[in-house]
């Protein structure tokens, strides 16, 4: 118990004197049905005092709570931890004591809503509690890595698909390659993970050519009614031969060998990216430009011939490149010495509006469509 003048010193405008000796008498000797009423009683008045707590005043209430929540039936700890899970400075010890406690009905709310909890307290409860908790777990607005890996490595089934489904969680190397695995017999996990847009779409190469056809048709009937109909003209577009430079037909194996190099000692960058757009160096350019944004070099070939010039743009927006690299990119399909084609401000201000998230949905789309193509 904390002392009654630093009790009273907290909180001034309550009946500091009277709730201190109700407390104490509650504490020592009180039955359950005391404990409760003062519980909720310091409940509601942390709760109306939090905003101008400091952590020194916000551990006395941590002090008392944790001692008053020991023999409390469930149901008014379910309450408690409602009530606290979206409090962003609760009291610590109390918070941790609710979300290890056995029953998830107790547990749940902190684990999935709690930001006093740290990566090292989600890490410790994901990997010494029940399946239940970890569920809770994978629901969190944000996860990070260190505590995906301990949902994949300890969770079943129901755990894995909702973690993957999870936009707000974040995957390491080995995460990812978990998630790929488990997916070669779960065809809801497999609809899942290709829809992550973390996914790197060389993971996304591999799953969609492992997974079933009926996978494959879902991925791609996902694709937001705005992108359809560009989705259709890319496909079109990529398909026409074209009068132009980029016509002709075209060795790519020598440039996949040396900017694949490039890439492998760290030196495969934009700046390397412009400099094959400006001196000209149609193979190269392409292959840095799959590299750079994760693309298959199926993909950027036939955007390369395209007549069409928007479709680049999404590569090149994923690769974070400035609008001086794509102008530069654009200017290799024509042949050496022809005037920008018409239309380049315009590119340039649906380069700007284009949102780099938009740009992988898009790009995914036309990885599924080219996978799904080749395993027809």
């Amino acid at each position: 118990m904390p002392p009654c003048n630093l009790w009273i010193a907290i909180v001034p405008n309550a009946d500091s004197p009277s709730l201190f000796d109700d407390l104490d008498a509650a504490l020592q000797s009180g039955s359950s049905e005391k404990r409760v009423a003062m519980l909720r009683q310091v409940t509601d008045l942390f709760l109306s005092e939090a905003d101008r707590l400091n952590e020194e005043q916000i551990g006395v209430f941590d002090s008392v709570l944790v001692q008053l929540i020991e023999r409390i039936e469930t149901r008014t700890l379910a309450e408690i931890s409602e009530r606290l899970a979206h409090v962003t400075n609760a009291p610590i010890d109390l918070t941790l004591n609710l979300a290890r406690h056995s029953e998830i009905g107790i547990a749940g709310p902190i684990l999935t809503n709690s930001s006093r909890l740290t990566t090292a307290d989600l890490v410790d409860i994901a990997k010494t509690r029940s399946q239940d908790h970890l569920l809770a777990i994978s629901e969190r607005a944000q996860i990070e890595t260190a505590v995906t890996d301990v949902l994949l490595d300890r969770g079943n089934q129901a755990v894995v698909q909702s973690v993957a489904g999870n936009s707000g969680a974040k995957f390491s190397e080995s995460g990812f390659a978990a998630l790929l695995k488990a997916a070669e017999t779960d065809e809801e996990l497999a609809e899942k993970t290709g829809s992550r847009l973390d996914l790197p779409l060389n993971l996304l190469r591999q799953l969609l050519l492992r997974a079933t056809e009926s996978v494959r048709s879902r991925l791609l009937t996902r694709t937001p009614p705005e992108f359809q109909e560009e989705v259709r003209r890319a496909v079109s577009a990529a398909a026409e031969a074209v009068d132009q430079e980029s016509s002709k037909p075209h060795d790519f194996q020598a440039a996949k060998a040396f900017v694949g190099l490039l890439q492998e000692k760290g030196e495969l960058d934009e700046n390397t990216l412009f400099g094959f757009a400006r001196g000209r160096r149609y193979e190269e350019t392409a292959v840095a430009l799959s590299l750079l944004s994760s693309a298959s070099l199926e993909i950027i070939k036939p955007l390369m011939k395209s007549p069409r010039d928007d479709g680049l743009l999404i590569p090149c927006k994923v690769a974070d490149c400035k609008w001086e690299t794509v102008s530069a990119i654009l200017a290799t399909k024509l042949p050496s010495g022809s005037p920008p084609k018409a239309g380049q401000e315009k590119l340039k201000t649906d380069f700007a509006k284009l949102s780099k998230s938009n740009a992988q949905r898009l790009l995914r789309f036309w990885q599924v469509r080219e996978v799904s193509a080749r395993s027809a």
